[in-house]
């Protein structure tokens, strides 16, 4: 039996204490010099991190299976980064990474049962058929979970480790390897050592089509988001305007809409700008288009973050890798406030636009700007009847949108946020119907 030390690629496994313990067991559970209760112990141990594994993951089926193949698509190493987006590739790596392969193919090739007569221990043969006894993941949306689920059953069934490795590099090609290809969005968290990337698992599955209007500001944002995807030359952009009228709504659909041709989208909070520099070194030469997202964007006058973000953006002696851009949204045009006494008449003028120009500069970075002003009441009452036909709310459309009416009357005026939360108190609502049935 081949072991962990014998790796040449895939040696530094995230959650590999698991697979340290299984292969030691492997090796030493028919040695004579270890104690057979350490041996059984230790077994015990590794089926319970086994199943709080799938626990959290959503795994199900072969839950040692599922544990290498997790294994093997978060390993970012020389030949999975090669292969990410691209598929296969030549040279040596090849054969090194081939050579990876066979130890984990005869790991997949284990036989429990082995395990079971020898150490009494007939729970074990569960890791076989689990299954899992609810539908949520704390670590992967159903979606990352079900594609390694579906490549640890091609893994099992490779009739050879060229047909194994054809199998991951074809996963690696198709959905990238490690965090930054499994996951869509992310946060960061500041570290002594720098800026750590963390995916953001529950996002909200919203499209472009549900924002309803707007449409020559979609198809500004869609059209540079799609030159960007595609390598060609594309724009920071800033979607500004009043509240509630789909601008981090907007944000969220482009990701869910381009995730699949290889974007990505990074949250940044303006208290965390001093990571930004560490967080693009961590980025620049993968093989993703990254968004930075920055929400609500906006700087007060003794704030001088944005003067930092100035520099990252445009002006720093180091070129912002192409595969970056910055998004963000702001309720103000020109981001930084500004007073009246800023353009007054002083006794030296020259200083006096100075200031003004320091303050207008940050929005210049942006070659795309975008305002979504708030409806009208003709817009208003379509984004009404379009909501309440999407959630099935069935009432006479002149009560319905007289009761949005007042509804907004009294929460800060038309927008998109407000005819969703009128929605969302119709729906609350026992005498309000949806469908054929009341609430």
């Amino acid at each position: 039996m081949k072991h962990a030390g014998t790796m040449i690629l895939y040696c530094n496994l995230e959650q590999g204490q698991i697979f340290e313990d299984m292969t030691w067991i492997m090796e030493h559970y028919k040695s004579d010099y270890y104690d057979r209760d350490d041996i059984r112990s230790l077994c015990f141990e590794s089926f319970h991190n086994l199943v709080e594994l799938a626990a959290s993951h959503g795994f199900e089926g072969n839950l040692w299976h599922n544990y290498l193949t997790l294994l093997i698509v978060n390993n970012e190493n020389a030949y999975s980064r090669a292969c990410e987006n691209r598929g296969g590739i030549s040279g040596t790596i090849n054969e090194l990474a081939r050579h990876d392969f066979a130890v984990f193919q005869e790991l997949f090739a284990f036989d429990f049962q082995k395990l079971v007569q020898e150490l009494q221990i007939p729970e074990l043969l569960l890791l076989k058929d689990y299954q899992r006894s609810e539908q949520t993941a704390r670590v992967f949306n159903h979606r990352i979970r079900d594609r390694i689920c579906d490549l640890s059953v091609r893994l099992e069934q490779a009739r050879s480790v060229e047909e194994f490795q054809m199998e991951v590099t074809k996963f690696y090609g198709e959905f990238g390897v490690g965090k930054l290809g499994l996951h869509k969005a992310f946060r960061i968290e500041h570290e002594d050592q720098g800026a750590r990337i963390v995916p953001i698992t529950n996002i909200a599955h919203v499209h472009l089509s549900d924002l309803v209007g707007y449409e020559r500001e979609k198809r500004k944002l869609i059209d540079n988001t799609e030159a960007f995807v595609q390598g060609k030359q594309a724009n920071n952009c800033l979607l500004f305007g009043d509240a509630g009228t789909g601008k981090s709504t907007s944000i969220k659909a482009i990701i869910n809409q381009y995730y699949e041709q290889g974007l990505r989208m990074i949250e940044v909070y303006k208290h965390q700008f001093q990571d930004l520099n560490s967080v693009i070194a961590q980025i620049k030469n993968r093989n993703y288009k990254f968004i930075i997202y920055m929400d609500d964007l906006s700087f007060e006058e003794f704030e001088v973050e944005y003067k930092y973000l100035k520099a990252v953006i445009e002006g720093g002696l180091e070129k912002k890798p192409d595969n970056v851009l910055i998004y963000a949204t702001s309720n103000r045009r020109h981001l930084v406030r500004e007073k009246f006494s800023d353009k007054e008449e002083r006794d030296d003028e020259l200083h006096t636009r100075d200031t003004v120009q320091e303050k207008l500069s940050l929005v210049s970075r942006f070659g795309v700007t975008i305002y979504f002003g708030s409806p009208d009441k003709k817009e208003f009452h379509e984004i009404v009847r379009r909501l309440a036909e999407k959630h099935q709310i069935y009432m006479e459309e002149e009560t319905l949108l007289l009761e949005a009416d007042r509804w907004e009357l009294n929460h800060g005026g038309p927008s998109g946020r407000c005819a969703q939360q009128f929605i969302n108190a119709l729906m609350g609502r026992e005498q309000t119907v949806i469908g054929k049935e009341k609430l």
